[in-house]
């Protein structure tokens, strides 16, 4: 839900010229819209935003994007540039039915080779590129935050173009569950990836790569360690669990616990329980687990597991699956 009430300082300063805005003659295909061009784009204001369905980071600046596009729908194209981290991000299938359930309604160009992202020497998810109505990029944000400044050129912008009626009030949103921002004073767990060619933290013994391996918890684990228990394969991308009650375990520290992971094969499903501190989370559950803990993997998605409501300390999150079949990812926090 958006509502517009704050406003912007007056008196901006003028915005530099950051170069030329690339176009997106690269994209492997377009949802929402027919392939635009810089014939469709002249004479508007371009917001450009870089994206990948199951990052976390991009889902909290989402509500402003989303509300950007509604209320500048008369002179700003938003163009959303979906360039995918895991290789189930390149299914076009997962792509739409994500922007689906997100209620992404405006241009999507599909990125799967990384054409526009060399196009744009982007580095980030998110990442946000606003061009004038002349086809120059005249502002960036890179990750979360600066929605203020953001907002401010896109106003600055249309009125260089002689929209008139901008006005200076900003929109205010009113995130939720996975769009809810950070709990920064209490997030002390980084983004953790589970397969090897990115894996840190990994507390288990004797890690075997790219073949089957019986693992076991180890009795205590370190605050931002990670392990498996049960047999598992862990691949480049991903830990991929072969036999029924595997699980994972985290020490973490933070409100909230998110799991990119999914099932191995397209249509499968895999129960699973989450526990804290060896216990069924409560009042603590996230929006993909029940207060018993119980959930369930079906589609290649991020997962909320846990939401803490009360005080932040360091706890200990297990996932028990009880089917194989799942592939495991990346774990982020908030």
């Amino acid at each position: 839900m958006s509502l517009f009430g704050a406003r912007r300082h007056a008196g901006p300063p003028p915005l530099p010229a950051e170069g030329h805005l690339p176009g997106f003659d690269g994209a492997t295909g377009w949802l929402n819209s027919l392939p635009l061009t810089a014939a469709h784009l002249r004479g508007n204001v371009v917001l450009v935003d870089f994206w990948t369905y199951t990052c976390i980071n991009w889902l909290r600046t989402l509500s402003y994007v989303r509300a950007w596009a509604e209320k500048y729908k008369d002179g700003v194209v938003v163009v959303g540039v979906h360039t995918p981290e895991f290789p189930f991000e390149r299914d076009v299938d997962n792509v739409r039915q994500a922007a689906k359930e997100m209620n992404v309604e405006y241009p999507i160009a599909l990125d799967s080779d990384y054409r526009v992202w060399r196009a744009f020497n982007n580095m980030y998810w998110p990442a946000l590129y606003i061009a004038d109505g002349e086809g120059h990029i005249r502002h960036h944000q890179f990750g979360e935050g600066g929605y203020e400044e953001c907002e401010g050129v896109v106003q600055q912008l249309l009125d260089e173009a002689g929209r008139d009626g901008t006005g200076d009030e900003l929109v205010s949103v009113v995130p939720s569950g996975f769009e809810a921002q950070a709990d920064w004073v209490n997030l002390e767990s980084p983004e953790t990836y589970l397969g090897y060619e990115q894996a840190q933290n990994f507390a288990s013994s004797d890690a075997a790569l790219d073949e089957p391996r019986t693992y076991a918890l180890p009795e205590t684990l370190m605050l931002n360690r990670w392990a498996l228990a049960g047999e598992w394969t862990i691949e480049g991308r991903a830990s991929v669990l072969n036999r029924a009650d595997g699980r994972i375990a985290f020490r973490f520290h933070a409100r909230d616990v998110h799991l990119v992971m999914g099932p191995r094969a397209r249509g499968a499903s895999v129960p699973f329980q989450v526990l804290i501190d060896g216990e069924p989370p409560g009042d603590a559950h996230g929006l993909d687990v029940d207060e018993e803990g119980h959930g369930t993997v079906a589609q290649q998605r991020l997962y909320q597991l846990v939401r803490e409501r009360g005080p932040i300390t360091d706890r200990t999150f297990e996932i028990v699956f009880l089917a194989p079949g799942v592939e495991a990812y990346a774990f982020t926090f908030g």
